[in-house]
């Protein structure tokens, strides 16, 4: 499987974040977006994702599914943790697993996974800010998708947290997935680099 843009031109509030950019990703690859901020790095993950049009170029995944679009065979998890506070953890990621739908994983397995196996009825109001990206993490893997698009997944996890996010990244590429995430911290994991320039 392989993920690839060509000549992608992005405009944001009349203003044109970035032009003329290519990038590819083959499964079993980490692509960091990197740069600094206002370069784009959020904007072309937000592309990728269907979130936004591009006003130029082409996005294209060969070898996935050919009846999916690439935003129904994508993650996005954005900087900010989509959760609703007054739900408990495991009622957040239930709601996560029937709005995406496809191939569900089994819920507690998926907590545990992300170190919150015991917070499984706690309200996601009371979690801290390293528990809440967590349980953003753990909707990565209760419903299976082959291309992850993160912004930031590193915000607010300590060091067992990155950690263990380590060892989820490794066994998502391990199964042929393709991770691309805009970061301005190392991942700790093998990565190539795509380094988005600043514009006036």
């Amino acid at each position: 499987m392989r993920l690839s843009g060509r000549d992608i031109n992005c405009i944001r509030g009349g203003r044109d974040v970035f032009s003329g950019l290519d990038f590819e990703a083959s499964s079993g690859e980490v692509l960091a977006v990197v740069g600094p901020n206002g370069s784009g790095k959020t904007s072309l993950l937000r592309l990728i994702a269907g979130l936004l049009a591009p006003a130029g170029g082409s996005v294209v995944l060969e070898g996935g599914d050919a009846e999916l679009t690439l935003p129904e065979q994508s993650h996005y998890l954005g900087h900010r943790d989509a959760l609703k506070s007054a739900l408990s953890v495991a009622e957040n990621l239930s709601f996560w697993r029937d709005f995406l739908g496809g191939d569900a994983g089994d819920i507690g397995h998926c907590l545990k996974a992300v170190g919150l196996g015991h917070a499984t009825h706690l309200p996601a109001a009371f979690l801290s800010a390293g528990q809440r990206r967590r349980l953003s993490i753990a909707r990565l893997l209760v419903v299976r998708r082959p291309v992850w698009l993160l912004d930031e997944p590193t915000s607010a996890l300590d060091t067992a947290g990155q950690e263990l996010f380590v060892g989820v990244m490794g066994k998502h590429l391990a199964t042929g997935g393709i991770i691309i995430a805009a970061t301005h911290a190392p991942l700790g994991i093998e990565t190539r680099e795509l380094r988005m320039g600043a514009r006036a």
